[in-house]
């Protein structure tokens, strides 16, 4: 068994069922899984000093497209809504590869890490010649190497421009193609076991990408496999009314119809749902992304955060691609959440802690995961820590539970360990030589970019 300590931690913020924070204690973990928290001496084959540390889960990023982190901060961009910035990316995007997709990756999964995140989703439906294979096997290839624990997707789209979508040809497949190489890709990835460092999902990108087949088809395939389902959902109003003018419903109700609802289903976004549509998610325990920051860059609008947590709805935290965040880095996101629900809904919104919960706990349980998102025996060592003694913090830290909500983290973690293996130490990764990895990703951004 390989263990790994963390002696007399400051504080360890547990964010388990009793929202226990336990001060100067130890954690160990033996082969990836938390079998000991609690003030007892430990040993360990590898041990670290946790005094003057804050000691925090994983958090869970539930949506992102890594690839758009090679296409982030063009200034052709920066003013539009979705369905522009969509069409004028996709021009972009069509010229996606499996080196582009490895360097991409690794930047974004890289900055995840380093800033606390031990779980990643990833939503890619961009596969230009059909290759979804070649493309998979370069995300996992770059999260082997970083130690994140994976949670990819096979996403999809079947309505080109031809079509009355949004992408160019060459970047969609038929319907038969899609459900034939998601099948191989469940059956070649997917590990529902505990403590699983590798899952796939099926993702059909949007109601404005993919086609009502699709839709139906996958999530028939879906469980069958016993695999959850994705897509983004109630992102704008431009959908909104797509939705409306094509399908003759709202798109909520045109999900159900598909029967997209569910505790196996979650939607990116989730933005434009009424009262009713909030009720039937709490009902069917569908779940929700909320991409905060993505949603404030693109003017899309505002999650209606407070009200999905007093029904019950499910709710996760996510950064999105990088192309309409600009960032990775899901610390950030907390903080912007936590602060754009204060300016709109005041003492209705969450707290700092909340937040933290919900990036920890609720992300957990939109993936359809128990083994992760606490800190407590059984669970899986997925953590982050930081060192209180920094000026940055001080005069911040009294109340530990909230801090990274209230007042945020803005520099690199000093810790994070997934599955009980470090992978950040001293704000570096461990899993790969960082500047050689900064120097081939820049290549290769260059090298996509000037296509």
């Amino acid at each position: 068994m390989s263990s790994l300590l963390i002696k007399n931690a400051d504080a360890i913020v547990t964010c388990d069922s009793q929202d226990a924070v336990l001060e100067h204690a130890n954690l160990l973990m033996q082969d990836g899984i938390i079998t000991y928290i609690g003030i007892e001496p430990q040993t360990a084959d590898e041990v670290i000093d946790g005094t003057g540390c804050l000691v925090y889960p994983g958090l869970i990023n539930t949506h992102h497209h890594l690839y758009q982190t090679f296409s982030r901060n063009l200034p052709q961009v920066q003013n539009m809504e979705l369905f522009d910035w969509l069409t004028t990316l996709y021009e972009i995007w069509k010229n996606l590869n499996q080196d582009t997709i490895y360097h991409s990756s690794l930047t974004g999964m890289g900055e995840l890490l380093k800033s606390g995140c031990t779980t990643c989703f990833d939503h890619h439906y961009v596969f230009p010649g059909g290759n979804s294979d070649a493309l998979l096997d370069a995300q996992f290839s770059a999260a082997r190497e970083l130690g994140v624990r994976m949670y990819a997707s096979r996403g999809s789209m079947d309505l080109s421009k031809k079509d009355g979508g949004l992408p160019p040809d060459s970047v969609v497949q038929n319907v038969d193609k899609i459900l034939k190489d998601s099948q191989k890709s469940v059956e070649k990835y997917h590990n529902p076991a505990p403590n699983s460092m590798e899952m796939v999902a099926l993702a059909p990108c949007s109601p404005f990408s993919a086609s009502e087949e699709l839709y139906r088809q996958s999530a028939i395939l879906a469980r069958d496999l016993g695999v959850r389902l994705h897509t983004h959902l109630c992102e704008t109003i431009d959908e909104e009314n797509y939705v409306l003018e094509k399908y003759g419903k709202r798109p909520l109700a045109y999900m159900e119809d598909m029967n997209w609802v569910g505790n196996d289903v979650w939607y990116a976004h989730g933005i434009h749902f009424n009262d009713e549509e909030l009720n039937l998610l709490a009902q069917t325990g569908t779940g929700v992304a909320h991409c905060p920051i993505s949603n404030m860059k693109l003017s899309s609008g505002i999650c209606r955060i407070p009200d999905m947590l007093k029904l019950g709805v499910p709710v996760g935290l996510a950064v999105d691609g990088s192309a309409s965040n600009d960032g990775s880095n899901l610390l950030e996101e907390l903080r912007v959440a936590f602060l754009l629900h204060r300016l709109n809904s005041s003492k209705l919104a969450p707290s700092g802690y909340d937040l933290l919960k919900i990036a920890t706990n609720g992300s957990a349980k939109i993936l359809g995961r128990n083994d992760i998102g606490s800190l407590s025996i059984g669970k899986a060592g997925d953590l982050f820590m930081i060192r209180r003694n920094r000026l940055e913090l001080v005069g911040a830290d009294l109340d530990v539970k909230s801090m990274l909500g209230t007042v945020g983290f803005k520099g690199t973690v000093d810790y994070t360990i997934v599955n009980g293996k470090i992978v950040v130490k001293e704000g570096h990764l461990t899993g790969i030589d960082e500047e050689k990895a900064i120097y081939n990703c820049r290549q290769e951004v260059n090298k996509y970019l000037n296509h």
